[in-house]
């Protein structure tokens, strides 16, 4: 096959969310911006992940929040409808066709080259696809937005058992009668209670704590609303071994504490690590397969020139499509500015070419039933930074507004605030609907708002938000 060889100003390795962000927003400065992908364009979180997984959650929460309601519960008279449920889901994925996607590219100016891209030399990608090599020599910039990809725990049997990851999870088209969940990460818990609202009998399968990087209550609340939906929740075991004879067959994991689960799928949910082995970051004195060390404009530490950038999971920041997309228009907008001579190494913080807020206030959400919505700092870590930290706890069932959406209504409110500085650094929310709590947090911590001026936001009567005028006045304002 032939080799051929053209200049360009950027490249950018990966057409996911964060990929096309780095990409459109280097493309408005007026550069010449190739993208290259060699899977579909829009990435994991369009097709395996965020739209998806949620479009397989969503039908359960909106069934469970009409029986919260006495007059709506009467009109339910069935389960889930599972078939239309994956019917939709598949609707949101295109049917796994990103020609809409590749087509976008191209509207809003930039190229795409499909193959699978690796580094070779400074400001060199070679490209190989079915056509032959094509070789990219960047004027300006290469940018990394290869993403992440699971990671299988070394447990004996477990990858010859083929198991799920999430991409299996999310794109199946039959739910399974029995369903193991290895995990107690979000992707693990969410897809627990999708499957298990949709009709598998499942099995949770938890190291240690569920939601560990989360408040400790927020765990626990999650793992009361799993059992609720017939979850079996299992906290502090661990596969020792999985044995699964016949391929497609019946699959038995062997448990530490000598148990046994039979399932006729396993999900393996136990975490992602950046995507960098085998990307050629050796041909640029990186190690290949390891981390990178990124700043907030995504330029990476130890590479001559300030031209590799990596934004996204594979800069090992973050691993949210949200986050990624604000840092990739932060990096795209400095690759701009850098080519203009306008901006030198060092970005200003908070400035449009600096991704500050990742390192302050990173907002998510478990979209479990109940919900889980978090930013900023948890309380423990607050204080290992040294804070002085002050915690504020309400109960989100004793607003009005949360005892008018749900009949029962569980939930708990945190704010983690800085006495010495009057201001939130950290905010948690758990209870049905919360995630559209959050915006407001973020805004809060960001701004470093004082919470003598904070009162003075006035929630509106009946909601929800009106727990920040709870929280506030548990605080003593």
């Amino acid at each position: 096959m032939s080799t051929r060889e053209r200049e360009t100003d950027v490249v950018v390795i990966g057409a996911g969310a964060v990929g096309e962000n780095v990409a459109d927003r280097a493309g408005r400065t007026g550069l010449e911006v190739v993208v290259v992908e060699d899977e579909l364009v829009g990435g994991e979180c369009s097709y395996w992940a965020c739209m998806p997984s949620k479009a397989l959650l969503l039908p359960g929460h909106v069934l469970a929040a009409a029986r919260r309601l006495p007059g709506a519960a009467g009109a339910v008279t069935g389960g889930l409808d599972a078939a239309a449920v994956l019917r939709r889901r598949t609707s949101f994925t295109s049917d796994w066709d990103d020609s809409s996607q590749a087509q976008w590219l191209g509207s809003a100016g930039l190229q795409l080259v499909r193959g699978r891209a690796r580094l070779a030399g400074p400001r060199r990608v070679e490209v190989s696809g079915e056509d032959g090599t094509t070789v990219l020599a960047a004027r300006r910039a290469v940018v990394l937005a290869t993403g992440s990809v699971p990671v299988l725990p070394d447990v004996p049997g477990l990858v010859a058992a083929n198991p799920w990851t999430s991409r299996e999870a999310t794109s199946a088209d039959a739910v399974p009668g029995r369903l193991a969940v290895v995990g107690g990460g979000t992707v693990a818990v969410e897809l627990a209670q999708a499957y298990a609202r949709l009709g598998s009998r499942v099995t949770l399968l938890v190291r240690s704590a569920l939601l560990g990087k989360e408040e400790d209550f927020a765990g626990d609340l999650v793992a009361d609303a799993l059992r609720d939906d017939g979850v079996d929740v299992r906290l502090g075991v661990s596969p020792a071994s999985v044995e699964r004879p016949r391929a497609g067959g019946e699959v038995t994991v062997v448990l530490d504490d000598g148990s046994r689960v039979v399932a006729d799928e396993l999900l393996v949910a136990t975490g992602r690590r950046p995507a960098t082995e085998g990307i050629g970051l050796e041909t640029v004195g990186l190690e290949d397969g390891g981390g990178l060390d990124v700043d907030d404009t995504g330029l990476v530490a130890g590479v001559e020139g300030e031209w590799l950038h990596a934004v996204g999971d594979v800069s090992g920041r973050v691993q949210l499509t949200h986050q990624g997309k604000y840092e990739a228009r932060a990096v795209g907008d400095a690759i701009g500015a850098r080519a203009r001579g306008e901006l030198g190494r060092e970005a200003p913080a908070w400035s449009r070419y600096a991704a500050t807020a990742t390192r302050v206030a990173t907002p998510q959400v478990t979209f479990t039933d109940p919900e889980v919505a978090s930013v900023g700092l948890r309380a423990a870590e607050a204080r290992e930074r040294g804070l002085d930290v002050r915690v504020v706890d309400y109960a989100i069932s004793d607003v009005a507004g949360a005892s008018l959406l749900a009949d029962g209504y569980i939930g708990k409110a945190r704010l983690v605030v800085d006495e010495s500085r009057h201001v939130v650094v950290g905010a948690t929310f758990v209870g049905q609907d919360v995630a559209e709590l959050l915006h407001s947090a973020t805004i809060a911590i960001v701004a470093e708002v004082p919470l003598e001026r904070l009162w003075h936001a006035v929630p509106s009567y009946p909601t929800v938000s009106e727990v920040w005028l709870r929280l506030l006045e548990t605080y003593g304002l």
